[in-house]
């Protein structure tokens, strides 16, 4: 293998290319990214950049030295915009050509809009970009904001403009936020933590429309109601940038479909990261951009699936001073039990809590809040048993 083209100059891109060099690839190695900028961190343009305790500098994921040292034909600012038959030619928004003889597709996920959100004062905040914008609009004096989705990236966003000063109102349309995630009981714990710093928080109902001319004024939700807005943020999810694949032969269902070891229906051709449907589904988590890579480039440069991925999921979050932490594989028929701590008004006290979930007397899942010793604790059992059940398996 000559040369290896990396599509996506993201956090699983660029992981990838340490990946190939530290795997012994010497051959050419090209980075394509969309954007004008090297790799960054992106979980930090919801809390600390947004808030202005950390500045572009320190989102930054690579340096000179490492750039140098990984020896890549970086394209930045540039779009892929197809990948032939074969999987041996990426084409580019700008009509050159790369003759490729190994791909890692890396393009990650664009934010989700709503119609009309053309308007001033709408932002998603998904890049470095976005969240520039955002950022300069919320110094310009307190604002009201309506934060329409009350996942990870609107709860996080939510607290940040809290923290600011802001006055702030979450819609969600399910009955309570990250219910999917972490299941009703314990997602009312979270719902309370925007109650307990004075976020106003709408559950069980849409948004209609958005209202305004030039600017929005204000969200139009399901139900009839009105909310005034200066600012509003769309965090309802996200799509994996697949459209630049359509016509390969590439099988594309939500994402890039691959098998466990990230390979897809080419075996020249890998895909990593929020694009990456590996083993049947979809993870947008930082964990899994920084873990799929290593097994996704021993495969490519084998020829074939060689290794499969064995990981436990995990993810964190940043919330009104608050860090929670989840691992493992939540059922909607498991139990839940508090092991440490406790509940204040419905949101965790001033110690945290450590929350199992469990099923015909095992541990499944542990969701923390401010509780990192015992959580790392339990998910480190909680990995030794997915080793164990593996091996039993197999």
């Amino acid at each position: 293998m000559r040369t290896v083209t990396i599509v996506g100059a993201s956090l699983s891109g660029l992981y990838a290319a340490r990946e190939l060099r530290a795997q012994g690839f010497d051959g050419r190695l090209v980075i394509v990214g969309d954007e004008p900028h090297l790799p960054y961190d992106r979980p930090p343009l919801s809390k600390d950049f947004l808030t202005g305790l950390a500045d572009e500098a320190q989102l930054g994921l690579t340096d000179a030295e490492e750039t140098a040292g990984l020896d890549a034909d970086w394209f930045l600012g540039t779009r892929a915009r197809g990948l032939d038959a074969r999987g041996r030619t990426v084409l580019l928004d700008d009509g050159r050509t790369v003759s490729t003889d190994g791909v890692v597709i890396a393009t990650g996920a664009s934010a989700r809009r709503l119609p009309g959100d053309g308007l001033a004062g709408v932002h998603t905040l998904r890049t470095l970009d976005d969240a520039r914008a955002l950022r300069e609009e919320l110094t310009h004096g307190p604002r009201r904001v309506v934060v329409i989705g009350g996942g990870f990236i609107g709860a996080e966003t939510a607290s940040s403009c809290a923290s600011l000063g802001h006055t702030v109102t979450v819609v969600e349309s399910a009955s309570l936020p990250l219910v999917p995630q972490l299941g009703a009981e314990l997602a009312a714990v979270c719902a309370a933590l925007h109650r307990r710093r004075g976020v106003d928080l709408l559950t069980g109902t849409g948004v209609a429309r958005l209202h305004g001319t030039v600017s929005v004024t204000g969200v139009e939700l399901a139900d009839g109601r009105l909310l005034d807005a200066d600012v509003v943020i769309v965090g309802i999810g996200a799509t994996p940038n697949t459209g630049w694949l359509a016509g390969s032969t590439l099988a594309l269902r939500d994402g890039v479909l691959c098998d466990d070891g990230c390979v897809t229906t080419l075996p020249q051709v890998v895909a990593v990261g929020d694009v990456a449907r590996v083993g049947g589904s979809r993870a947008e988590h930082w964990t899994s951009a920084t873990e799929q890579p290593r097994v996704a480039v021993a495969n490519l440069l084998a020829g074939h699936t060689a290794e499969t991925l064995l990981s436990l999921p995990y993810f964190w979050s940043d919330q009104y001073g608050a860090r929670i932490q989840f691992a493992g594989r939540r059922h909607p028929d498991d139990t839940v039990r508090i092991a440490e701590g406790g509940l204040t008004d419905g949101a965790p006290g001033s110690d945290g809590l450590l929350a199992l979930y469990e099923r015909n007397g095992r541990t499944t899942a542990v969701l923390s809040v401010d509780r990192p010793r015992p959580f790392m604790r339990a998910r480190r059992e909680l990995a030794r048993e997915l080793g164990r059940a593996v091996t039993a398996a197999s």
